[in-house]
């Protein structure tokens, strides 16, 4: 039987591992990344748990609102039973053999520390959420980084293909050329350096990107044995670049500032309770019991005597030393350092701010400039390679025209991959990082 239920455990475990990574498509699209590593990034998945202990604390801290219930029961033999002295006569008070059991249930009343937890818990809660939601932001910018930066690296082999592709044309040229004695060596030997280069360029690509690929995955929350494909034929890159623009400024979007406020709102219940902490605490207990005498252990429960008490308990704190004054003196301290935090942030954030804006416009600029540079560079180059092949200029000139347009699209992709990261960082710092997953 046991070994039945193993299998059973087993099979649905291998199904459902084989469910999950169904679900994940073959070829991903940036959303379909964030929408998996909202649900499975571990930084996320450990906020969450934290969010359910934290939830645990406050139900576990709300409990004493409940009556508590318990049965105590005892038996005694008295190797000598205690006596006392009426008149000139020893009395003994009690009998060989007690018994007793009893059940006690007790209700809090008025409790100043069960009054603050109660206030708190809202304030808490929040306060969880808000932490779990900063993580969410955090992955959201990094997987989209981490896809933009897969996104270049594909565009930099397309490139470096296609100047293979030129480069081993060159040679041809070149070694025809040298065959038909019409330069010397050297223009072949420029261009089989320029290939080796080239191919060399595109191995360190093509390495490099399998770790960014391995990186996104750890990112996302996806297995590193798991395969990742992405789609990249929706990303249109000019219209993400230029679909909008920063907008102003509101320190109160952020969710860092969201959590000081949050803070302050839990420290400022923390100061209104320390100033009520003399408030008497009050409670309601009932109990009922039996109690068994009996001098011979046989005989011990042959007669039960029944109790009952209803009591209320009621306390109240004259003089503590000073204790809860110091308490509340900190918890005004704890305040005022709360109202530093949130300016220092505020001054943070509008840095972020500003820097981030900076850097895009400026990226923003480098890409437009080496995005006409590009094309100007391809320019001159089908220019020159046709003079070339007429024999107007020689390969020097070609090499040089060749060189201009590779460093113009290495300016390209880098300058590409700056301004994505750098309006992302824009979004972060206006807190309008969208952590919806789609359904």
């Amino acid at each position: 039987m046991n070994l039945k239920l193993f299998l059973i455990g087993l099979i649905s475990i291998s199904y459902f591992h084989v469910e999950a990574q169904e679900s994940f498509p073959e070829s991903a699209t940036l959303q379909q990344c964030i929408d998996y590593a909202l649900k499975n990034q571990a930084d996320i998945r450990i906020a969450e748990i934290d969010e359910q202990i934290s939830e645990r604390d406050i139900s576990s801290s709300l409990s004493g609102w409940l009556p508590s219930v318990g049965v105590v029961s005892n038996y005694n033999h008295n190797l000598k039973i205690p006596s006392t002295i009426i008149g000139n006569q020893v009395i003994l008070m009690g009998m060989k053999n007690v018994s007793a059991l009893s059940f006690q249930a007790d209700q809090q009343i008025l409790n100043p520390q069960l009054i603050q937890a109660s206030k708190s818990a809202k304030v808490i809660r929040e306060l969880n959420t808000k932490n779990t939601e900063l993580n969410k932001i955090n992955t959201v910018v990094e997987v989209s980084k981490a896809y933009y930066d897969i996104l270049i690296s594909n565009e930099q082999i397309d490139i470096i293909q296609a100047n293979i592709v030129r480069i081993e044309k060159q040679l041809q040229d070149a070694t025809s050329r040298f065959e038909a004695g019409l330069v010397d060596q050297t223009d072949f030997k420029r261009a089989k350096i320029a290939l080796s280069n080239s191919k060399a360029d595109l191995q360190r690509t093509q390495e490099m990107l399998k770790y960014k690929y391995v990186f996104l995955k750890e990112l996302m929350g996806l297995d590193a044995d798991n395969m990742l494909s992405l789609s990249f034929e929706e990303d249109n890159i000019d219209q993400k670049i230029l679909e909008d623009t920063p907008n102003e400024l509101n320190v109160a979007n952020r969710v860092e500032y969201q959590m000081l406020e949050t803070q302050k709102k839990l420290q400022q219940l923390n100061t209104k309770f320390a100033k009520v902490g003399y408030m008497p605490s009050l409670s309601a207990f009932l109990n009922y019991g039996w109690d068994w005498r009996a001098n011979k252990i046989g005989d011990l429960y042959d007669i039960t005597t029944p109790r009952s008490v209803f009591g209320l308990n009621f306390s109240f704190n004259i003089f503590d030393g000073n204790k809860k004054l110091q308490y509340l003196r900190k918890s005004q301290l704890l305040e005022t350092r709360l109202d530093w935090g949130m300016t220092q942030l505020k001054n943070q954030i509008n840095t972020q701010y500003k820097l981030a804006t900076s850097a895009y416009q400026a990226n923003i600029i480098s890409w437009s400039t080496a995005k006409d540079n590009m094309q100007m560079s391809q320019d001159v180059y089908d220019v020159i390679k046709l003079q070339y092949d007429a024999g107007i200029k020689n390969y020097l000139e070609l090499m040089t025209a060749d060189t201009d347009l590779k460093t113009a699209q290495i300016n390209y992709l880098s300058s590409l991959f700056a301004v994505l990261s750098a309006k992302l960082d824009v979004q972060r710092a206006l807190g309008e990082i969208n952590i919806s997953t789609q359904k």
